[in-house]
């Protein structure tokens, strides 16, 4: 049991010494492609749940791997002193589809180190998450003063789909006064940030039909409307002409006061020069806190196969992201009514409701959030800031829900230029040296404030 609370010189020089080894920790984990979508080979899941279940064991923290219906998730515990906090540390270890090769400089499931960024798919979202959690038991070992459940979910990826049941089944061994969910992002390279406030989404598909089989352009066009044709001018009543979301009933909200301007969104996104940002008011109100649609993809005849044909049918998925407080069926209901309501020359739309998820608003202010900004200070070197995240993570209300009592601290790894879910995705290093030694400074403060 430590008796003092180990000094942030000491663990800075410890994690130091340690993340040669954490970092091939990490390689590892990224060589196990472990998809967690049903079209790919879940062999892997497995293979990367078992890897995981051996790093936790190796710290000394009692394992399980548990399966509720759905991908395996990695359940350890180490107990803590008497009457010491506990702390539950969450992750997940399944990764996003890596995408056409071609897209990628380096092999997606091959870790790759240029500069200080190291490339491969979950290098970042969210095995660093994973190793950041292992990297601040090594660095604690004996001085771990708190009990610590790390919890490493295989299926975040997929929606969490047997979330809800390992919750309800598991969930007094998920209890604890905090909660780490490692798998959000920094403000910036070298500035820290806790997320408190995470939009909720929809996802939806709509249908339009028009005919009940295909006809000639040639014969009937000008006369008949076709459903690509149609399609499209519904899709473009959800936008006005400045790019805001014309839906009626979705909320809006403000955000934190943080500097953010166009060359700084243009630099991150990646924005075409000549092409503007869309929408109104504050950069990052459009961002965090106002309702955004995407039109993912569309079942449409593709171009190198089209016949000269007025299509009956097609077929647009969307993504809604809404404001943090937003009900995320109400939102849908929103949606829904809005393109029914401008079906263009009457024709006939459906709307099926594919996922939705809420989003989340942290309290502003509490114990172990305070302990949190002072330690992730202390280890980057720069102020952390709160945030809000455009992304929604929906199992995040999910755990605020069952578990109300604790602190919820959502940290994370990535940075501006990490470009989870997409190609060449990538881990700063040595802002991740920092993230394992801010959560050693959190653990060990946490056990020196008591329960």
């Amino acid at each position: 049991m430590a008796t003092t609370t180990p000094s942030v010189e000491h663990l800075r020089a410890r994690v130091r010494e340690l993340l040669p080894a954490v970092q091939a920790d990490l390689e590892a984990l990224v060589r196990i492609p472990s998809v967690s979508l049903d079209a790919f080979d879940q062999a892997h899941v497995d293979a990367s749940a078992a890897a995981v279940a051996r790093l936790l064991e190796a710290e000394g923290l009692a394992v399980e791997i548990v399966r509720e219906g759905g991908r395996p998730a990695v359940i350890g515990h180490r107990p803590g002193p008497e009457g010491a906090p506990t702390v539950t540390l969450y992750a997940h270890h399944d990764v996003q589809p890596p995408g056409p090769r071609e897209a990628w400089e380096s092999e997606p499931f091959e870790p790759t180190r240029r500069g200080d960024r190291l490339y491969g798919r979950g290098a970042a979202d969210d095995k660093a998450g994973v190793m950041a959690h292992v990297a601040a038991l090594r660095a604690l070992g004996d001085d771990l003063a708190v009990g610590v459940t790390v919890f490493v979910e295989g299926e975040e990826e997929i929606g969490s789909p047997s979330l809800g049941a390992i919750l309800e089944r598991h969930g007094d061994r998920l209890a604890a006064d905090a909660i780490v969910l490692a798998d959000s992002a920094n403000w910036r390279i070298g500035v820290p940030a806790l997320t408190t406030t995470l939009r909720g989404m929809v996802r939806l598909t709509v249908t339009v039909r028009t005919l009940d089989h295909g006809v000639h352009s040639g014969l009937y066009g000008g006369a008949v409307p076709d459903a690509t044709t149609t399609l499209v001018r519904l899709l473009a009543t959800l936008h006005d002409a400045s790019g805001e979301v014309a839906v009626t009933g979705l909320q809006s909200g403000a955000t934190a006061a943080l500097d953010y301007d166009e060359d700084q969104l243009r630099a991150e996104s990646g924005l075409l020069a000549g092409v503007r940002p869309i929408g109104t008011g504050r950069l990052l109100e459009r961002l965090w806190s106002k309702p955004a649609i995407t039109i993912l993809g569309m079942d449409v005849p593709d171009t190198a196969t089209a016949a000269n044909l007025l299509a009956p049918s097609a077929a647009a998925k969307l993504s809604v992201r809404l404001h943090p407080d937003e009900d995320p069926m109400e939102a849908y209901e929103a949606v829904a009514a809005h393109l029914r309501a401008h079906a263009p020359w009457g024709a006939v739309v459906e709307v099926r409701l594919d996922h939705a998820g809420s989003g989340f608003t942290a309290p502003a202010d509490g114990a172990a959030l305070e302990i949190a900004r002072e330690a992730f200070t202390q280890a980057y070197g720069a102020p952390c800031v709160d945030i809000g995240m455009g992304g929604s993570i929906p199992f995040v209300k999910e755990f605020a829900d069952a578990f109300p009592q604790a602190q919820i601290l959502i940290t994370g790894v990535e940075d501006p230029d990490t470009r989870a879910h997409g190609a060449n995705e990538s881990l700063h290093l040595p802002d991740f040296e920092s993230a394992c030694l801010a959560e050693a400074l959190l653990l060990a403060r946490l056990g020196a404030a008591g329960a």
